[in-house]
């Protein structure tokens, strides 16, 4: 079975799907699936492939021409029009993009199936994110491309539920995304950590409550119990609002209370989240929350809101605590965390029992099964069948 994934970027400084992408298709190769991947060269600009390799897998990346959002590119759409139909099946990561639509139009003109993971792009909140822009693109194009698509895959219960509900599609398939099993079997080590901590490892964005989980933060930390406890934002995000989460701190003097790591990845990536007592995402949308996931796997609990959509496994496991996106209530909370270590420690370890249904070797199963579907599903009384 050979399988084209398409993705509007591989940067994993683009957010989670740039993250879980190379894992992703590894994790299939292991399975015996035949991977090849293309997108653009989007924060990847100076990536060197030698023979098409990209981290393990075969990739071909195209130049951006114009769009940060859209990402335009016509060599990339060439390549796809000369080359899809050598594809059993295409996996397309993304809705509201150029190398998306191109893919799906290319699959449809040369009767190839495809798989489209929407990132949560298409759920209610999303939808009324720049919602004019968004309703004529569903009305031009996308409603068209998912309707016709084999199967959409969704990486949580709640993002199929709020999509199909709001959309009416109704043929999608769950399959959460995978963390790395390694930081499974390494434990937390926080003997020489000075000081406890609160972990923020994601973009820094308006859309993830940041501002509100730094005031509650600030509000609890001033109180001389807790003046010890440190939160550390490890991420990058548009200047400005970095700009204001730093003049808030810069306000209640606070420099020593917050701090700001920028990009972290590999070894320091693992230790801070080894390290962490706690790891926060009060979102307003999350899809799925990887950094969620990884925390769990290390033995961290975590704080997120309910519009993370692990926010009920987390919930069922007793892996952490579930907190509205208000600061008082985010108070409340950050203090009854800070003053109960041993529910840390509980919370922790049903956190690390939770992360072993997300591994990537387990998620590629479920994928391949998926695809499986997909390829011997009748199509006008015949079974597709694989080259």
């Amino acid at each position: 079975m050979k399988v084209l994934h398409v993705i509007p970027s591989v940067s994993e400084r683009s957010g989670g799907p740039g993250h879980a992408i190379i894992p992703m298709c590894r994790a299939l190769q292991k399975q015996g699936v035949e991977i090849v991947l293309a997108s653009t060269n989007d924060g990847n600009e100076h990536a060197a492939l030698p023979n098409g390799d990209y981290k393990g897998v075969e990739t071909h990346l195209f130049p951006v021409q114009w769009g940060d959002s859209f990402k335009y590119s016509k060599p990339l759409a060439t390549w796809l029009e000369r080359n899809i139909a050598t594809f059993d099946l295409v996996h397309i990561h993304a809705v509201f993009n150029h190398a998306c639509v191109a893919a799906a139009r290319a699959c449809r003109k040369h009767e190839v199936p495809y798989i489209v993971r929407p990132l949560g792009t298409l759920d209610p909140w999303s939808m009324k994110q720049k919602p004019l822009k968004k309703s004529l693109f569903w009305q031009l194009s996308a409603r068209n491309m998912m309707r016709q698509a084999a199967a959409i895959h969704y990486t949580s219960r709640g993002e199929q539920e709020s999509t199909e509900g709001s959309l009416g599609l109704n043929h999608g398939s769950v399959v959460p995304l995978g963390i790395d099993s390694r930081p499974i079997q390494v434990l937390p080590s926080r003997a020489e950590v000075q000081s406890p901590y609160v972990l923020v490892l994601s973009r820094l964005v308006p859309t993830k409550g940041l501002d509100v989980l730094l005031d509650a933060f600030l509000q609890v930390s001033a109180r001389p119990c807790y003046s010890h406890w440190r939160l550390i934002f490890a991420g990058e995000g548009p200047e400005e609002f970095v700009r204001q989460l730093k003049e808030v701190v810069l306000d209640n003097d606070a420099g020593n209370r917050v701090i700001f790591r920028g990009w972290v990845e590999a070894e320091a990536k693992d230790q801070l989240l080894r390290d962490a007592s706690l790891l926060a995402l009060p979102s307003y949308h999350e899809n799925f929350g990887l950094c969620v996931m990884e925390a769990l796997a290390c033995g961290v609990p975590v704080l997120v809101s309910p519009q993370v959509n692990l926010a009920a496994e987390i919930e069922t496991a007793g892996a952490g605590w579930i907190a509205e996106i208000d600061r008082d209530e985010l108070a409340k909370v950050l203090a009854e965390v800070f003053a109960n270590e041993n529910e840390r420690a509980k919370r922790g370890f049903a956190g690390r029992e939770l992360s072993l249904r997300f591994t990537w070797d387990e998620v590629a199963a479920r994928l391949e099964k998926l695809y499986l579907s997909v390829l011997h599903e009748p199509k006008n009384g015949v079974s597709t069948v694989t080259r």
